[in-house]
């Protein structure tokens, strides 16, 4: 059977429309394939309460920063002993990583909380979490405990602040190592910390639940 000029015209076009398809399915492929590598995936975010009572997401409040969630208790004895060491590292970090001291007691009110700030001279901002949103989110276990955050808002280390206590009630002289120190230079740097947990010694947040 003789092909028409309708017939030619048609396979002409098909021929133009796959030569298309060949030379454009494996762009969208590369495309697809190097979007995928390149779009940071998001963090998970979540809010604590202001001692006004607004809501603050730690990790949107400050983008770009390397963020350091530290859990305490007003009465946790360890947390408490801790004080110094918390406000000599935040110190150290000044203008580089932001503290936040997190209370997750949902008994502890507003002026308990500033009561607690000015018994132990802190001068970092502090959130409540009555619904335990950031305790989640940095997935401490007890008080004190530590979440370091890259300046990405990924979670590298949570854990304890440094291996001063053995157990409940039992410490060093001296701290033998340093992983929230060490946590903070590494995400300053862009890099993982060689520890990226650690237990923690203190007072158990799942008792406040």
């Amino acid at each position: 059977m003789v092909n028409g000029p309708m017939d030619s015209q048609r396979q002409g076009i098909s021929r133009v429309l796959l030569r298309a398809m060949i030379v454009i399915v494996p762009i969208l492929i590369i495309t697809c394939t190097v979007g995928s590598i390149t779009v940071p995936v998001a963090a998970s975010s979540a809010s604590g309460l202001d001692l006004a009572g607004n809501p603050i997401d730690p990790l949107r409040a400050t983008p770009g920063k390397v963020v350091v969630l530290v859990f305490i208790r007003t009465d946790c004895p360890i947390s408490n002993r801790y004080a110094p060491t918390i406000q000599r590292i935040s110190a150290n970090y000044a203008g580089k990583a932001v503290f936040w001291l997190v209370y997750p007691d949902k008994a502890e009110s507003s002026a308990a909380i500033e009561h607690h700030l000015g018994e132990y001279g802190y001068k970092l901002p502090a959130l409540h979490d009555p619904q335990h949103s950031l305790v989640k989110l940095g997935q401490a276990q007890v008080t004190p405990e530590v979440a370091v955050f890259d300046s990405a808002g990924q979670l590298i280390y949570h854990g304890r602040i440094d291996d001063w206590y053995v157990s409940f009630g039992h410490s060093r002289p001296a701290p033998t190592t340093h992983e929230l120190d060490d946590a903070i230079q590494a995400a300053l740097m862009g890099q993982k910390p060689r520890v990226a947990t650690a237990p923690g010694v203190g007072c158990y947040i799942s008792d406040l639940e």
